[in-house]
């Protein structure tokens, strides 16, 4: 049982998160243009030249663009969008269905369709017998789930590459190539520096295969986000139903399998006996804390994504909300906006490493707190 423990957090992960994110809310249906896509443009353009007395919805568009939806905008041609359609999977009053999105393009299929406004806009509806708009159980493949699928299969097949290789060569003779020589030096570093730097030696190999798993799987998703064509572009880093779940495999680490010094150290700490009796004023604030960390870990990770393309998208929005100023106003805001796009995109590289850093290092840490037993027990030796 304990060789089978050391791989339940890993093996439940992507699997978790497929499921949570099949069952979160997309957008609407055609706004899922990625963040960085040449087809924002395009749609902030056609905004602004609709009417002289319109002015952009910024909002709209941003929370457009990264937000979920049942089809994969890839470009458009003309007036002509190319998409893939995505399988959209419900259980309706009528029984389960199964069909492709383009069916919605046309009007209701089988009763279901897109809402448009209201608190279900651009979500799968359908009517009751009073008429009223309601949500079937939908568990679709959206962009999202596409995306969190696309990049576990390139995590999957990295691993698998750079493990072919040292099944192929002599370590001792011959210094890694191709994937191995990119995947070795950071295998080493996640798992000398941050995995022993924070976990006892005596259980750190017992995590390892999931702190290992969580780093690379985070990065592939950042860098993966910041491609603005197919098959990159899926904001799913940046979905609050990925990081909840990530957060909660980490959760279940620390807690699942933390010894009893740890739980000692929350219900009776080592505190004057009135911080315990009668009011347990620390055992309350040691219990909150054990929700509060993960917790933390799901915003940072959503938040830091999310934001980076939200920024890029106001920075495109720029030029189109100059255009009314002239062309010497709204040609220099053009090239600060080209400027500092560009500019962001190089820093979300950045970003997408020390966030996948950040989190697979605090997750260390807290596994780390709940063994802090054994090196008590080490040091007593």
């Amino acid at each position: 049982m304990k060789r089978i423990g050391k791989y339940i957090i890993s093996l439940i992960a992507v699997p978790a998160m497929s499921v949570s994110v099949m069952a979160a809310e997309p957008a609407v249906t055609g706004q899922d243009t990625p963040a960085d896509t040449p087809e924002v443009t395009e749609q902030a353009e056609a905004a602004a030249n609709s009417s002289e007395d319109s002015s952009i919805d910024i909002k709209s568009l941003i929370f457009g663009h990264i937000g979920d939806a049942y089809e994969w905008h890839i470009t458009k041609i003309g007036q002509k969008d190319i998409v893939i359609p995505l399988p959209v999977i419900v259980r309706s009053s009528t029984g389960w269905h199964c069909f492709l999105s383009s069916k919605l393009e046309e009007g209701p299929y089988k009763g279901l369709y897109c809402a448009e406004g209201g608190k279900y806009d651009g979500k799968i509806v359908e009517k009751d017998a009073s008429g009223n708009e309601i949500r079937p159980l939908d568990i679709s493949i959206t962009k999202n789930v596409a995306g969190l699928m696309i990049n576990a299969v390139i995590v999957v097949l990295l691993i698998l590459g750079c493990a072919r290789w040292y099944r192929k060569h002599d370590v001792l003779k011959e210094a890694p190539k191709g994937v191995a020589a990119i995947i070795e030096p950071v295998v080493t570093f996640i798992n000398d520096d941050v995995i022993k730097g924070s976990i006892p030696a005596e259980v750190s190999g017992k995590y390892a295969p999931y702190l290992l798993t969580v780093f690379f799987f985070i990065l592939v998703n950042n860098l993966m986000g910041i491609i603005p064509v197919f098959p990159g572009g899926a904001n799913t880093t940046g979905n609050i139903a990925i990081t909840l779940v990530l957060a909660l495999c980490t959760f279940l680490a620390v807690n699942v399998f933390a010894d009893r010094h740890y739980w000692k150290d929350i219900f009776w700490p080592e505190v004057p006996w009135w911080l315990k009796v009668p009011l347990p004023l620390i055992p309350i604030t040691e219990l909150f804390g054990i929700f509060t960390k993960p917790f933390a870990l799901m915003i940072r990770l959503f938040a830091n994504i999310m934001a980076g393309h939200a920024v890029i998208l106001s920075f495109v929005s720029i030029i189109f909300i100059t255009v009314k100023m002239g062309p010497a106003i709204n040609g220099t805001m053009t090239f600060v906006s080209v400027f500092f796009g560009i500019f962001m995109d190089f820093l979300e590289l950045l970003v997408a490493f020390i966030q996948a850093y950040v989190f697979t290092m605090l997750s260390a840490v807290f596994i780390g707190l709940a063994h802090e037993g054994s090196t008590k027990t080490e040091n007593n030796k």
